[in-house]
């Protein structure tokens, strides 16, 4: 067995040992999660790696204890399982033997500095509240541009996805890009004030209709009446299906012919007043119009599982050792 080998499993004895020393503790404060090649995980780094997850897990179901242990140990394990994967990878490139210029590392800083903290001394505040040094800095940055770039070289370099692909996929997928009914909508909103009979309320909308009927534009009228929140665009919804509307609006305007505008509909809390500009059944939506959309998603995918077989070829020639307690 190398030495070097030999130090490191010396090394993880010893703290095996005080971790069952400290067993009787309610909760391991830390030891060594896994071991890739002759890089140590710890279960402090995998904490630090998912302390901003906690943080919205803990935010999401605070009041859920057993959704939240139980997202928590999802996180760790995804966490654990990525840090695995970026040792494996660091790995791969420092035996590769390709050196990583310091002038490069030195340019991707300065972009930092100029893209998110403005100058060296913002920083160097930001750095040391968080605790880093900027020899630390340094390797975490050293470490994501090899990452990166491995990862380019290995999964996305030269990745195209043909225009078949996408035909066959748009093909196999209609029901996805299924558009239902849709009208085209404006409407002028009414609220009635809270408490009242909302009377003063109905003859306003009809005064509204009258006034729309004898010449005024809706588009006008909902400018200056209209309580919704599409008043400045002039009560415009544009195209909308029925699920959008509450059930009482959209029973009037899908029976509302394209041009045409309702009576006035008079619910609890409001009234309101509809103009249906054109109407579109249901449809599919063509291809050029979900292209681009269908690409993303099977490059994403593809890439996927171009890393899982990239990871599996790296995991079956490393030493890769994971403990429990």
């Amino acid at each position: 067995m190398p030495a070097n080998r030999m130090s490191l499993l010396r090394i993880l004895l010893a703290t095996a040992l005080l971790a069952g020393a400290a067993h009787a503790q309610p909760q391991l404060i830390n030891g060594v999660a896994v071991v890739v090649n002759d890089a140590v995980i710890t279960y402090q780094d995998v904490r630090l790696y998912v302390a901003q997850t906690f943080d919205l897990l803990d935010r999401q179901y605070g009041n859920q204890p057993v959704v939240l242990a139980q997202r928590r140990k999802e996180v760790i394990e995804d966490g654990m399982k990525q840090l695995v994967e970026r040792q494996l990878i660091l790995h791969e490139f420092k035996t590769s033997a390709t050196p990583l210029p310091e002038s490069i590392i030195d340019d991707n800083i300065r972009d930092r500095i100029r893209q998110r903290f403005g100058d060296r001394a913002t920083l160097a505040r930001t750095l040391r509240a968080e605790g880093v040094t900027m020899e630390t800095y340094r390797k975490r940055v050293r470490e994501e541009i090899i990452i990166e770039a491995m990862r380019y070289q290995h999964v996305s370099k030269d990745l195209i996805i043909s225009p078949q692909k996408i035909q066959r996929y748009y093909e196999e997928n209609k029901t996805n890009y299924m558009i239902a009914d849709q009208v085209k909508l404006r409407m002028i909103v009414l609220n009635k004030p809270p408490g009242g009979d909302g009377g003063a309320t109905v003859q306003l909308a009809r005064e509204i209709l009258e006034k729309i009927k004898g010449g005024a534009t809706f588009e006008e009228m909902a400018r200056i009446h209209s309580e919704g929140s599409q008043r400045l665009d002039g009560g415009n919804w544009g195209w909308v299906e029925r699920k959008v509307l509450r059930k009482e609006l959209a029973d009037v305007a899908f029976t509302l012919a394209k041009g045409t505008m309702s009576p006035v509909v008079e619910l609890p809390e409001a009234c309101f007043l509809m103009l249906v500009e054109d109407t579109r059944p249901a449809h599919v939506k063509p291809l050029p119009d979900v292209r681009d959309e269908i690409e993303k998603n099977l490059l994403m995918k593809e890439r996927a599982r171009l890393q899982d077989q990239w990871i599996a070829r790296l995991r079956a020639k490393s030493f890769v050792q994971t403990y429990t307690y």
